[in-house]
């Protein structure tokens, strides 16, 4: 059996969709797939570190992918940048004077993006950023809008983390359930979209479970073992 690298995001996917609390069952599952000579990546629009902790914690492979690809954390203090904070900033200052409720949402602080709460038009935001020629992207994980660097999405943080490895799109598998996570199944050979993904979400990803959250981790983990053990 070839050793894959498992990429996943973490809200939605190995959390349940209400209180954020780890699914321990799908921990498990992962730690399992480590035991079996796989590496599990957390790819995540949540900060670099927070994955990072998790992944110490949690017992898999001590690299992180975070801030929807800005972001990748590969020790205690060893990070390496790819967006432009700076420049996610100004269109935030920009934004504000053009939506009233536009906000900073409160989180782990960030090295290359800025996340805002998710009570206003994105749709909006991201007409007035692309007609102002602001170099950023807007997104929603379900967790929080974010303005990234233009260019900067899971699979940009991800193609990082496969050249350590020396892996190509074959050796990666990654399932998620957001619209952050589209990149990212475009990356990877195989792709899972959970059964709480968007149906849009779903159609972009090369098979589905029926499980949420972290079920379907399960259930998608289950059957890609029995694969992986034919082969």
């Amino acid at each position: 059996m070839h050793p894959k690298i498992f990429a996943l995001d973490i809200d939605g996917t190995i959390t349940d969709t209400k209180g954020g609390r780890v699914d321990l069952d799908a921990l498990a599952a992962l730690r399992y797939m480590e035991k079996l000579g796989h590496k599990v990546i957390f790819v995540t629009g949540r900060s670099s570190v927070e994955a990072y902790v998790l992944s110490v914690f949690g017992g898999t492979t001590r690299i992180s992918v975070g801030e929807n690809g800005g972001a990748v954390t590969y020790g205690p203090s060893e990070h390496k940048l790819l967006g432009n904070k700076e420049e996610c900033l100004q269109a935030f200052e920009f934004l504000k004077t053009k939506i009233s409720q536009i906000e900073i949402k409160n989180v782990f602080p960030r090295m290359t993006e800025v996340v805002l709460e998710r009570n206003f038009d994105i749709t909006l935001a991201k007409k007035i950023v692309t007609q102002n020629n602001f170099p950023v992207e807007l997104s929603d994980s379900h967790y929080a809008f974010h303005i990234n660097s233009k260019g900067i999405n899971k699979a940009k943080g991800l193609q990082e983390v496969m050249d350590m490895f020396s892996a190509t799109k074959d050796d990666v598998i990654s399932i998620g359930d957001s619209e952050t996570d589209v990149p990212l199944f475009k990356a990877t050979a195989l792709s899972v979209a959970l059964g709480n993904a968007a149906e849009d979400v779903k159609s972009q990803a090369t098979m589905t479970v029926a499980g949420n959250a972290g079920d379907g981790v399960i259930e998608a983990l289950e059957y890609i073992e029995l694969q992986l053990s034919r082969e």
